[in-house]
């Protein structure tokens, strides 16, 4: 399970109160993994349920008490196993485009191509900014699994954006 995976891994690394792991989340992760990070104390209660992580009380200083999460020993197996299954995991990417191209022959003419030239402006926005946090990273001297996780979210939309330009060129001739 993808949440567990997080949430353990995310402990793993050092005990965290709540919001550490909703920014975390928010900041870093959802970059590339379709994560909710609204509701994180629910997979929190699920995780100690099942002995995963424990939480204890904690406060600095004057400010108010919060819970800080750690990882217990059967977490960090849990964790392993979850990582090494994720590692091996060979699930097929699915994209929503492939749901909206099955219906194609339904789509009045000229309005797919409309809606792809609207992606592709989507998609140049999309590798603006990653390539602006590949240049941020690199520039911070961050660890180089971040810039990984950069260069292959790169690689996937410069795909995405090639098949979209043939597949206009297609509807074209097809019209």
């Amino acid at each position: 399970m993808t949440q567990d995976l997080v949430f353990l891994g995310l402990l793993k690394a050092g005990p965290k109160h709540g919001y550490e792991i909703k920014k975390t989340i928010q900041e870093e992760l959802s970059t590339f993994a379709n994560l909710d990070s609204q509701s994180i104390y629910y997979p929190l209660r699920r995780l100690e349920k099942k002995g995963l992580v424990k939480k204890r009380i904690g406060r600095k200083g004057k400010r108010p008490e919060k819970f800080i999460y750690t990882i217990t020993k059967e977490g960090e197996k849990d964790f392993e196993k979850l990582l090494n299954d994720n590692f091996l995991s060979f699930q097929r990417p699915i994209f929503n485009l492939d749901l909206s191209l099955y219906f194609l022959p339904l789509v009045q003419s000229g309005l797919a191509e409309s809606r792809l030239r609207s992606r592709l402006r989507g998609m140049a926005h999309i590798m603006r900014w990653l390539k602006s946090r590949k240049a941020t990273l690199e520039k911070s001297e961050q660890p180089y699994h971040l810039l990984a996780i950069i260069e292959h979210q790169i690689e996937l939309t410069k795909a995405d954006i090639k098949f979209t330009q043939k597949l206009i060129k297609t509807l074209k001739t097809q019209i």
